[in-house]
């Protein structure tokens, strides 16, 4: 994974400062997500139904929300994150740390193959954007300058998420699990 370094600046500082000035973690993204293996799927009219206007222009569009004014950047609850875009559980609030990013920041998914990476090297950058692979969301970008064990950020946008207590999550995989086979 690149730390987000604008193409003619030394490779020193943070990635997603949060002194006020254009970040990595708040331009937009030129990539194309790849949505032939999502198996959630919607027409944009129908994304458009189901999500409020900052959701569809996050997870649908690939936008960014402000830092540090957003829904769980300071969120201390025990629980889980599933991406807003379908009942699939992204994040869990172990693996969350305090960035000063004003985002959201992970050192790991909760399970990496619903967390894909692509380079995305427009606006004079390079920085891994993260999408959730179940349904195309994006989420944000993932970083090589987290904290251990990963020593990963996942810089993730709050729109891109919906958050579930820790009991109700239990709950979620009970009604969820698969049967035992005999």
């Amino acid at each position: 994974m690149k730390n987000t370094k604008p193409a003619d600046s030394p490779a020193s500082g943070a990635a997603c400062a949060a002194n006020g000035s254009k970040t990595a973690c708040g331009l937009p993204s030129n990539v194309v997500i790849d949505m032939s293996k999502a198996t959630v799927q919607h027409t944009d009219v129908e994304w458009q139904r189901l999500l409020t206007q900052r959701q569809y222009q996050v997870a649908r569009l690939q936008g960014t929300e402000p830092p540090f004014r957003n829904e769980y950047w300071d969120n201390h609850e025990d629980g889980v994150y599933f991406s807003v875009c379908s009942d699939t559980p992204l994040f869990d609030s172990r693996d969350k740390f305090e960035s000063g990013t004003g985002w959201p920041s992970f050192t790991k998914p909760i399970e990496p193959l619903f967390v894909s990476a692509q380079t995305d090297a427009s606006l004079g950058m390079v920085r891994d954007e993260v999408h959730c692979t179940t349904d195309g969301a994006h989420l944000g970008h993932v970083f090589d300058d987290g904290p251990p064990p990963t020593g990963m950020r996942y810089c993730i946008n709050s729109a891109s998420l919906r958050f579930m207590p820790r009991k109700q999550y239990e709950a979620w995989v009970a009604a969820h699990a698969k049967p035992a086979a005999k």
